[in-house]
């Protein structure tokens, strides 16, 4: 939660060589690489239950060194609005997550604090890594079987797309939605749920995660993903 130019130089070298390294590693996939390459190490250990994705999103505090930053010139994939959002509180972010019906965060966008949860339901789903071993398959085949969700995402936008990739949509429906003749809902799998409520309380232990201070939404995201690679790392080497 530092700024970069109080990085210990004794320990880290020049900041400058730090937060290059940093930009370099988000502009160029190789955050990414490293995610999906540690997704791959989980699967072939078995730590990764590909049935049961659960979804939901939290907010980030944004400080003032947050805003700021330019409306133009900046990388091609930053959002026009930064990923920033005001509200009576300040300004916010939020980051949606997907995770496997073991905890173990699969994808991950971030979005401006006012978007509702079901406006990225789409991207956070997209935004999962999936195995070679998976590549082959149909999309009708390839994981996952169910999909938890709270009543947030309850849409009609949202179960369509589960029911036309042949996934089973584990959301409550709203008090105001009727439910269709012969609809039975999980509930065993929906007691699942709570595994993203639990990664999302693991990942905001990180400060930079908890409380958003890049100027750049891209770069936000990149923290995230860096405490998603720490959460794989000790999974991975914990029977170690």
């Amino acid at each position: 939660g530092c700024p970069w130019r109080d990085l210990p130089e004794s320990r880290f070298g020049p900041w400058e060589t730090v937060y290059s390294r940093f930009r370099k590693w988000r502009s160029d996939g190789t955050l990414e690489k490293v995610a999906a390459a540690l997704v791959e190490v989980l699967d072939e250990q078995g730590e990764i239950d590909w049935d049961l994705w659960c979804v939901d999103g939290s907010s980030a505090r944004a400080t003032r060194a947050a805003a700021g930053a330019a409306k133009e010139g900046g990388p091609a994939d930053e959002p026009a609005d930064h990923g920033l959002g005001r509200s009576r509180g300040g300004l916010t972010s939020k980051f949606h997550l997907v995770v496997d019906g073991k905890g173990q965060p699969l994808g991950v966008v971030v979005s401006a604090g006012q978007r509702h949860d079901s406006t990225c339901f789409d991207e956070a789903m997209d935004s999962v890594p999936l195995p070679a071993r998976f590549e082959a398959l149909p999309e009708a085949k390839r994981p996952p079987k169910q999909t938890a969700a709270d009543k947030a995402y309850s849409s009609a936008k949202i179960r369509l797309r589960l029911e036309a990739q042949g996934v089973r949509a584990v959301i409550p429906r709203k008090k105001n939605e009727k439910t269709p003749k012969g609809e039975e809902f999980d509930k065993e799998a929906y007691k699942r749920h709570n595994v993203v409520e639990r990664c999302i309380g693991w990942l905001k232990e990180c400060r930079r995660v908890a409380t958003r201070y890049e100027k750049l939404a891209v770069n936000f995201l990149a923290m995230v993903r860096l405490a998603m690679i720490e959460r794989y790392l000790r999974v991975a080497t914990r029977s170690r």
